[in-house]
């Protein structure tokens, strides 16, 4: 993956160097070919995994988001820009996750169990990636002394990270880390199927964004990225109820009284229930993923006065 992203810019960069590209930012400043940016950013995020989302039977993507599951995040990035047309950038992104099926209580009906599994999660987020960005109109406009570039320029960004996460659940007044509790079975001999999963996942951001310069240093830019991700388990939710007679096979003392309680928290009573061994708590086929929305203001080094 990293190699074909190299291959990718170093194509784009030959490309764009055989094109006439305007020198000038203004009428008071040189362009150089190439500069530095750092900044930071502030915003929103919020996931699409098996627990909450909207009205129905559960929807892949945008169609199951719920805007009360969004959540403050931040973060810093330091990048380089090739004549204003290209760049590759890493940056650090901070931010949680949460979702619960009692966001689904004035849709219950139509949820198909949803509601009544009950479940819920929080959990933090800790990115590293590592991105490349395309800007169309500077890379094939034809800018020069007597015709600056836009103001505003639109972009596409894409790339490859790594992220950290601890999946959490509310229990008197607390908060428990599922991972150990191993609410699937995960690594049981008596769940095979069931393997056990990495609080350290890749993933695969990719979205869009706008930049407008301030001034010859500063600028600012608007950006929604999603984040494909290598696990289903960002909250803690993927295949089947297990027998929780197993548990004690593994568990003992606290963690086994943690396992007991979380694992299944169906509404009591419930005319619609999957919570019995070898019913549907989640849908292994869809990994989960999460998105953010940022306001990122940078600081651009590197242009020279005339």
């Amino acid at each position: 993956m990293k190699t074909r992203l190299f291959v990718f810019l170093l194509l784009i960069f030959a490309f764009t160097e055989s094109k006439a590209q305007y020198y000038f930012f203004n009428g008071d400043y040189y362009e150089n070919n190439l500069l530095v940016e750092v900044g930071g950013s502030f915003g929103a995020m919020n996931a699409f995994t098996d627990l909450g989302g909207r009205r129905g039977i559960g929807k892949k993507f945008i169609k199951d988001f719920n805007i009360k599951n969004t959540r403050i995040q931040g973060g810093l990035f330091v990048g380089l820009m090739f004549k204003n047309s290209v760049g590759l950038r890493l940056e650090a992104t901070f931010g949680k996750v949460t979702a619960y099926d009692s966001i689904l209580r004035k849709v219950a009906p139509s949820t198909n169990g949803r509601y009544e599994r009950n479940l819920e999660f929080k959990s933090p987020i800790s990115e590293i990636a590592l991105m490349g960005e395309f800007h169309p109109f500077e890379m094939f406009g034809n800018y020069g002394e007597d015709r600056y570039p836009p103001e505003v320029s639109p972009y596409i960004v894409a790339g490859v990270g790594f992220f950290k996460f601890n999946p959490q659940a509310t229990l008197n007044g607390g908060l428990v880390d599922l991972h150990p509790l191993r609410t699937e079975g995960q690594g049981f001999a008596e769940y095979p199927r069931a393997k056990e999963y990495s609080l350290r996942q890749m993933s695969f951001p990719f979205g869009a964004g706008a930049r407008y310069d301030i001034s010859v240093t500063t600028n600012i830019r608007v950006e929604i990225i999603y984040r494909f991700t290598t696990t289903d388990y960002l909250d803690d939710v993927s295949g089947k109820y297990i027998d929780p007679i197993y548990f004690a096979n593994y568990l003992s003392g606290y963690q086994l009284n943690q396992a007991l309680l979380l694992h299944d928290r169906h509404i009591p009573g419930a005319k619609y229930s999957t919570a019995h061994p070898d019913g549907v708590r989640g849908n292994p086929n869809n990994k989960d993923g999460y998105v953010t929305l940022n306001l990122k203001l940078g600081l651009t080094i590197g242009r020279d006065r005339r």
